[in-house]
């Protein structure tokens, strides 16, 4: 049934997840907008009027937000502050039949590709020649770029390829003209997503294409960073790092999610890499771009890991001593590979004791290299204010998931989206304090 929305009434959209969840709301939201909807970014001051809830369907924790979330957003409907709710995304894209038996007073259920059927179902018109333009959620000085959707990996523990399908690359031309997009309106760092960055052209033009890729976005005047996040280990296309190193406004920082470093979890996890593989390769891009920031993301308590392979994965840590570092407890997602053919048999407690080793691990070897930037300079990108500081970020910290830089407002007046030469004063775990020059 499609319900008739009038220009008038107001919507809110809900994100959550990941990044790239972002970029398909801000697509939306253009669609929204280009119909002369009121866009209403706090939910409680909708008055009656429409959410759509973008969520998430990666891992237990994030279902359970998203979960949350609708119902949360269901009673507010029951209770007369909401018209009606949307739910769009990963969770609806795999559960659907489960959602609308359970939770019935969701208006409609729509999946990751039903960006047309919803602005249908509202009552409005589909703008294609928006197609790939956004509403920026973000400050307008930096924005994400996905630049392919889907996965060919088929890594156990993963449900992604199940959700969002192949891997599909969008062509180059595309991309350089929304990067270019982008930086008309503002923004000067732009952080290239996607499930698996680094197999970028080889379902277009049969080769792995993201080292031409940056070379080209590089040239876009005006465009001061460049951030790559989601590159796969195995098969990593090298001339990649010759691109990084060569052009000056590609960030030297990279995230690599290796998972583990024990060949038998490596095995389990399907990931088509082995141990000496991920040292080869972390060595290989450290002796090229020393100054580069390396985050990871590691799984705790994977199928196939006991005592022994944890010790493997700590060594690895100490080892290399990753700029940046996440972990996850494991978590059995239904038709995956390993729900299939694994028995999950690691207590919860003890994955998640293993995840807290590891994080205090990281949490000394993060002070430890914060200590040693004290007193050095960095190019730093503020990002806004908060409370009586300024907040920036250097090279090393992408958004919402890195460290950050504290500027005493006391310093002077910064504006947000500007670059600024920053002496670092002090330090704790994760952030860092400075002046500017």
């Amino acid at each position: 049934m499609r319900i008739r929305i009038h220009n008038k009434e107001r919507i809110s959209v809900i994100t959550l997840g990941c990044s790239k969840n972002t970029v398909d709301s801000e697509i939306l939201l253009k669609q929204l907008d280009a119909n002369e909807i009121e866009i209403v970014h706090n939910p409680s001051a909708l008055e009656g009027g429409t959410v759509i809830i973008n969520t998430c369907g990666f891992i237990r924790d994030a279902k359970q937000q998203s979960l949350d979330t609708i119902l949360q957003c269901v009673n507010a409907k029951k209770e007369g502050r909401i018209r009606q709710v949307i739910v769009m995304g990963c969770l609806s894209e795999r559960y659907a039949k489960d959602l609308i038996d359970e939770i019935p007073d969701v208006d409609k259920y729509f999946g990751v590709n039903d960006l047309s059927n919803i602005i249908s179902h509202l009552g409005l018109i589909y703008r294609k020649d928006l197609t790939h333009e956004r509403l920026l959620t973000t400050p307008s000085h930096y924005a994400y770029l996905k630049i392919s959707e889907g996965c060919d990996r088929r890594c156990a523990f993963c449900a992604i390829p199940l959700i969002r399908g192949r891997h599909r690359s969008k062509p180059a031309g595309r991309v350089l003209s929304e990067a270019r997009n982008l930086v008309a309106h503002g923004a000067r760092e732009i952080i290239l997503i996607a499930q698996d960055l680094t197999s970028y052209g080889t379902d277009l033009y049969g080769r792995r294409e993201i080292a031409s890729l940056l070379d080209r976005m590089a040239d876009i005047e005006n465009l001061e960073w460049i951030r790559l996040h989601y590159a796969y280990p195995a098969g990593f296309p090298r001339d990649m790092i010759r691109v990084m190193k060569e052009r000056e406004n590609i960030c030297k920082y990279l995230d690599i999610p290796f998972q583990h470093s024990s060949d038998k979890v490596l095995r389990y996890m399907r990931r088509g890499h082995s141990s000496r593989d991920n040292e080869e390769l972390i060595d290989f891009i450290r002796q090229q771009m020393p100054e580069i920031t390396l985050r990871t993301t590691l799984i705790t308590g994977h199928p196939g890991e006991g005592t022994r392979e944890f010790r493997e994965l700590l060594r690895f840590v100490e080892k290399y001593r990753f700029e940046r570092l996440g972990v996850f407890a494991y978590s059995e997602e239904e038709g995956t590979y390993g729900a299939r053919k694994y028995v999950d048999t690691v207590r919860e407690s003890t994955k998640n004791k293993r995840a807290q080793v590891l994080m205090e691990i990281q949490r000394n070897i993060s002070n430890e290299l914060n200590k040693n930037k004290l007193y050095r300079s960095f190019k730093v990108l503020v990002d806004g204010r908060a409370g009586e500081s300024y907040v920036g970020r250097t090279e090393g910290d992408s958004p919402d998931v890195d460290n950050e830089v504290h500027i005493p407002v006391t310093s002077g007046n910064l504006l947000a989206g500007r670059f600024y030469s920053v002496r670092v004063t002090g330090f704790d775990d994760y952030d860092l304090t400075g002046i500017p020059e």
